[in-house]
């Protein structure tokens, strides 16, 4: 039968001092391994893209977008309110031809409009034939052609959109937040810019301690939070041999 150290027959002191000194060596080892920065992200062998501290923001060429302003997609979720005229507050998607389909005004051309220049075209449309001073607003409530992809070290990985200004942390947060194996020193974003693959990593523990600022996310952007080694390998030896031989063998 297996019984703890603390059962009816007791370990002696020696077996007790072995027992221990073990599970307190993988502690220690576990601890040196984990110290170990960017274990899987080399910034000499990255050769598949270039390597940079921080990464450049995407022309509207890369990834349909203009500095901070989203352009509307095909099959996005938009959200029109008119203000004072709720039978005309429509939520709805942009069909595959870039159309978005409104009361009283029927299809309107949507794709590669920002929010503010879709609304104006919806008031020009409203104006005069339906309301005297129409205001709107547009939102976008799912950006389904600009996603961002999460793997790694996170609890929830796969594509999320991107909707309005976004954060690495707040990207790593909306795949669940990271795992108990990840290497909060190593997160990093894959961007294609100009039509160059390029590749940065940051740190998530400084960005969280406010001693780094928390880079923006865009569409088409890969984010990989890399894995501990010290934890995995702390994980696989206790999943071995638990809390490393505290178990043992007693004959009855």
């Amino acid at each position: 039968m297996w019984y703890r150290a603390s059962s009816m027959v007791a370990a002696s002191p020696r077996r007790e001092a072995r027992i221990y000194g073990r599970f307190i060596a993988i502690v220690v080892l576990s601890s040196m391994l984990g110290g170990c920065a960017g274990a899987n992200f080399n910034a000499q062998t990255a050769t598949a893209a270039k390597v940079e501290t921080t990464l450049p923001a995407p022309s509207i060429s890369d990834i349909s977008r203009e500095q901070a302003d989203y352009r509307i997609g095909p099959l996005d979720k938009l959200t029109v309110t008119v203000f004072g005229v709720s039978d005309l507050t429509t939520n709805g998607q942009v069909d595959g031809s870039g159309t978005f389909s409104m009361p009283l005004i029927g299809q309107i051309p949507a794709m590669g409009s920002t929010t503010n220049e879709l609304a104006r075209k919806i008031e020009a449309a409203l104006a005069g034939r339906y309301l005297q001073n129409p205001q709107v607003s547009v939102t976008v409530t799912e950006a389904v052609g600009q996603l961002v992809t999460v793997e790694g070290s996170v609890n929830k990985p796969g594509q999320y959109p991107v909707v309005g200004r976004t954060t690495l942390i707040r990207v790593v947060a909306i795949a669940g937040g990271t795992s108990d194996l990840a290497s909060l020193r190593e997160a990093i974003i894959f961007r294609t810019v100009g039509g160059q693959r390029l590749v940065a990593r940051y740190n998530i523990k400084d960005i969280r301690g406010a001693r780094a600022e928390d880079p923006e996310i865009f569409g088409n952007d890969l984010v990989v939070v890399g894995e501990s080694a010290g934890r995995k390998l702390f994980k696989d030896l206790l999943s071995v041999a638990p809390l490393a031989g505290i178990f043992y063998q007693v004959a009855k």
